[in-house]
């Protein structure tokens, strides 16, 4: 909290989320003490009871749209419930893209004038980097220097859509002479995919960082030759522009938002098909890369920035005071 500015007050609330015990512990006494104008809560697991006015961001859909890979109906349930609510209470409705908000007027028949889309944005310090800045990265995490190199980040969820990735990695004609980077905390278990890497014949190229630091993650981004997202969905797909803030080459899922959100200057593959996949990496992989290519990337990317995303939302804000 230390380099946040304004805040006047901070109430402390730790407990789980998702469950009863956030709706009975949620310091209701306390808020209203505040008499906030607005409450902005930024998932859809809103306070039931809360009486006065807020506003709230949905950033996706996935326990509805993806509801095949949520074994536990009673999650299914619990997110349409609470969403319901969220959507019902709120004054607006915020939304990190126009897939999300198309997804929302489906699902809830929602007015569309009561969505407003609001992109999310990258840090800074995420940017390109000199080589030898990250030459460091070998060493660490034992990466070979003479191999292309592919990077994933994120977890195990079945809509992140890695199996196909890792058999796609398996097809790929030089995937010998490639190493894949699988980046984050899911992967801190080396032994949670050993099996299936050993099925695919691929353990020896297939690297597990684990969890890393955020300077890590941006060094990371500017080593690897290409990043790779093979997600069936997502709200927004932050990483994508992440690497595109580096200038790296990014191949992506067709999915979703995630066109809308890495735009023209990436190549897109279908998220179901393993050759599509395979064959999008091997092409990607086999172009040079050129400044004009990479100057695009980070170009594209500065659309996507903290301050805009901060204007947009006490721009909607203002839209409450005038009602």
């Amino acid at each position: 909290m230390k380099d946040v500015k304004n805040i006047k007050e901070v109430i402390n609330f730790d407990v789980p989320i998702y469950g009863i015990k956030e709706q009975f512990k949620f310091p209701y006494k306390e808020l209203k003490k505040l008499k906030p104008d607005l409450l902005h809560v930024p998932h859809y697991n809103v306070p039931i009871f809360y009486k006065g006015d807020m506003v709230v961001t949905i950033h996706d859909l996935t326990h509805l749209v993806c509801s095949e890979f949520f074994g536990s109906k009673l999650k299914i349930l619990y997110a349409k419930i609470m969403m319901k609510i969220a959507i019902k209470k709120a004054k607006f409705i915020l939304t990190v893209s126009e897939s999300t908000k198309r997804d929302i007027i489906r699902y809830f028949k929602v007015p569309e004038d009561k969505i407003k889309v609001t992109y999310l944005g990258v840090k800074d310090e995420i940017k390109r980097k000199e080589k030898s800045e990250i030459d460091y990265l070998y060493e660490k995490f034992s990466i070979p220097r003479d191999k292309k190199l592919l990077m994933y980040v994120g977890n195990l969820k079945p809509h992140k859509n890695l199996e196909r990735l890792l058999v796609a990695f398996s097809k790929l004609k030089d995937n010998k002479e490639c190493s894949l980077l699988l980046v984050g905390k899911a992967f801190e278990n080396y032994n949670v995919l050993e099996d299936r890497e050993k099925e695919l014949d691929i353990s020896a190229n297939v690297i597990h960082t684990g969890i890393v630091t955020e300077d890590e993650l941006v060094d990371l981004y500017n080593l690897v030759d290409l990043f790779v997202f093979p997600s069936l969905y997502e709200g927004f797909g932050l990483p994508i522009i992440e690497a595109m803030a580096c200038g790296t080459k990014v191949v992506s899922s067709n999915s979703s938002s995630l066109p809308e959100v890495g735009g023209e200057s990436i190549e897109y593959f279908d998220s179901k098909n393993i050759e599509d996949i395979a064959n999008i990496i091997e092409k990607e992989l086999a172009k040079e890369d050129t400044e004009v290519e990479i100057n695009s990337r980070m170009d594209w990317a500065k659309n996507f920035n903290w301050k805009k995303t901060s204007k947009e939302v006490k721009d909607v804000f203002a839209l409450y005071k005038k009602q």
